[in-house]
């Protein structure tokens, strides 16, 4: 198995993305902190993928919170020993130009996109040092390479994860941490059912946005899990500071 014996934190864990990551760490023999803002919906999903409750660990945490990251990393820790691999998955967008995006609204989006990622890793990183290493891997989007149309916050956002994504990577190389950024194009999530409810088409929406990828559709969660899956293993062992886009070719055009 990929991963037997690794623990790791994955943010946002509870659906979308994040739920396909620690369906598939656990499959791959991971040990996982499952982190979500939502306690409940943490504790349905952490029951499903592992029912015996040994090896998939619910925690209700707000990623944009310093004592929070702290407390999740010294949870993995105290609960396993170590932790291996950090996924910063956790994140939102809204529908909005820059013109109608509130300040208050820009503050929440980047403080969980952006500081959250800033936050966590900065509580990983020391213990990853000093155990000798460690991967992080960081859910940016095909969004930080090409703009999309009224998410002005969000592409702002995951422009910075994938920014924040290479200086990191730089910056802790010798210590034996590797950092890389996943750039998932349109995939299935409850993050993308909120933006068909806001559509008065959303069949057409989506319609149109399968059309912009060669492929001609959209990605379901493990597909995205998958490519979280390689960044994190020993396969990927010479990669840092990448952004692997998987897009279904939408940015190749």
């Amino acid at each position: 198995m990929e991963l037997d014996g690794k623990v790791a934190i994955v943010t946002g864990g509870a659906s979308g993305i994040g739920e396909a990551t620690v369906a598939l760490f656990h499959a791959n023999g991971a040990r996982v902190l499952l982190v979500d803002r939502d306690a409940e919906r943490a504790a349905r999903t952490a029951a499903h993928i592992d029912p015996a409750g040994d090896r998939v660990v619910p925690l209700a945490a707000d990623v944009s919170r310093a004592e929070d990251a702290e407390r999740a990393v010294a949870e993995a820790v105290a609960r396993y020993g170590r932790l291996d691999i950090l996924v910063n998955n956790a994140g939102f967008g809204i529908r909005a130009d820059v013109v109608g995006t509130a300040e208050a609204d820009w503050d929440a989006l980047m403080a969980v996109n952006v500081k959250g990622v800033f936050l966590f890793s900065r509580a990983a990183i020391p213990v990853m040092a000093g155990q000798g290493g460690g991967v992080i891997v960081n859910t940016a989007s095909n969004a930080a390479l090409v703009a999309i149309r009224e998410r002005a916050a969000y592409v702002a956002s995951k422009g910075a994860v994938a920014a924040l994504t290479r200086a990191m990577a730089v910056d802790h190389a010798d210590q034996k941490i590797r950092v890389n950024a996943v750039a998932p194009g349109t995939t299935w999530s409850p993050y993308f059912d909120e933006i068909l409810a806001s559509h008065e088409d959303p069949e057409g929406f989506v319609a149109g946005l399968n059309a912009r990828a060669p492929m001609n559709r959209t990605a379901a969660p493990r597909e995205i899990a998958e490519a979280i899956l390689w960044l994190a293993s020993e396969r990927s062992s010479y990669a840092t500071g990448s952004v692997m886009v998987v897009d279904g070719g939408m940015t190749a055009w």
